[in-house]
Order: structure tokens, then sequence, then C-alpha cells
């Protein structure tokens, strides 16, 4: 079974959880054989290029509006920069890994996504995902590190949001849990670690509070994939990746 595992951009900063991050990969590997397949954000990195370029960064409903010029630096920066610093990592502890983007081999196929109230330009959302390259390559002990700029169904490069193209692998490479790994242990309610939610469960805990801040987006994103049909969905940290803990969202 492949080991699916979604990094956000903000921890990317973070020489700490990089070398974290890849040796939590190799002890999987060691322990019990697996591959990992990495899906990386780097909201923080193209803000900050875009920035320094004089671009405004945009959002509708927390989804980045993507211009030509944006797209050309979220590609820049994750399919560049982003995606070879997780690569090094992982090759500096003894990992074998492979950096693509979604465009390489055509490995996330996507249509342009559709808002109703505002255009989200070169914004996409996933159709297909190439299961036999991520196989090929796990089979000759790959790790694939992967960039959500995807190729769409017209030929161009699209932006994707890294969450939606975490469950569109997870879901076509059949992972029965997806790992939402960040610098948070999981969901916390009067500083103990909720070990399982319902969809139902975590909505009721952000109406009332006790989810809050940057926690809503994660637990959104992860009953989002719930709801698209991965059965599990964990909110973790390194320590707990490694040792089974963390917070599981499932639909029951």
């Amino acid at each position: 079974m492949t080991q699916v595992i979604k990094v956000g951009g903000n921890e990317l900063d973070d020489p700490a959880f990089l070398s974290g991050l890849a040796l939590a990969v190799r002890q999987i590997q060691e322990m019990s054989g697996q591959t990992a397949v990495i899906v990386h954000g780097g909201g923080k990195a193209i803000a900050d290029l875009q920035r320094r370029l004089g671009i405004a960064p945009q959002k509708v409903d927390g989804l980045r509006v993507t211009d030509a010029d944006s797209l050309m630096v979220a590609e820049m920066v994750l399919s560049g920069l982003s995606n070879k610093v997780i690569v090094r990592a992982l090759l500096a502890a003894g990992v074998t890994a492979v950096g693509l983007s979604g465009v390489d081999g055509g490995l996330l196929r996507c249509q342009k996504k559709q808002h109703p109230t505002a255009d989200l330009g070169f914004v996409g959302e996933i159709e297909a995902v190439n299961v036999d390259l991520i196989q090929q390559l796990a089979e000759r002990g790959f790790t694939a590190v992967i960039s959500p700029i995807s190729l769409g169904t017209d030929g161009r490069p699209y932006n994707v949001n890294a969450d939606e193209a975490a469950a569109a692998v997870a879901k076509a490479v059949g992972a029965d849990v997806l790992n939402l790994v960040s610098n948070v242990p999981g969901v916390l309610q009067n500083g103990t670690i909720l070990p399982h939610l319902t969809i139902t469960q975590t909505e009721a805990l952000i109406t009332t509070g006790v989810i809050t801040d940057g926690m809503i987006p994660k637990v959104r994103a992860a009953c989002t994939a719930v709801a698209q049909g991965i059965p599990q969905v964990r909110i973790v940290n390194l320590d707990g990746f490694l040792n089974g803990e963390g917070t599981v969202v499932s639909e029951r």
C-alpha cells in the first residue's frame, strides 16, 4: 500500500521539518516496505515572490486567483523551488526521490475550475491521475514528490489546490489514508488530541469554536477528501505520523 502524504507550503521554510519528514519517509519504507507519494503546496512562497515582482496576490473563497503572470510564478515556485527543496531533503536522508509536476507524463490532468461568482483564471480541478506512472516509480523504489501544477485538457498548465491534488492522488492509488502532515499534532480540545472525528462532529466543533483559525481549513480539506471517497484522512505531525497518532477524519 502506498503512503500518500500532503505537505503544506508553510512547513517548507523549516529545515528541521524537512529533515524530519525525510527521516519519517525513510523509516516508513524500512519498517513496512511501503513507498510514499508526497504532494506539496507552496502558497506562502508564491505570495512572497508575487509581492517581490509587484503582483498583488488575489483570493476568492480561499482559492488563489491565477492570471497568466501569477501562473508563471506558481509554476516556478511549486514545480521548481518547493519541489526540489523536498527532493533534496529526501536524498540527503537516503531516500531515492524524484520530483515531478502534474504536467510531467500527464501525471495530473485537469479542467478549468468554475466558480459561481468569479473567474479564477488558470486554476484547475483534477479529472484524471496517471496511476501507471506513480506505480512504475514505486516499483523501482522511487518516492514521487508531486507539485500540483497540472496539465489542462486544453494543453495549458493550471494551478491546482494541493489538498485537492493530494486527495485525487490518494483516491487514484487506492490509499486507505491520506496524511495531512504539518507541525500540528491533530485537532485539540482542552489540550488533548481528538483521535477520531466524523464530518458532522468536525462541523459542530467549528460552530462551537473548538476548532479555530488555521485548523479550520485543515479539517475542511479533510472533510472534503472524505466526501470524495478517501476512507480516512489523518491530520498529524511527524511524530504522530510515525506512531499512528493524530486526528483521523472519516465519514462515520
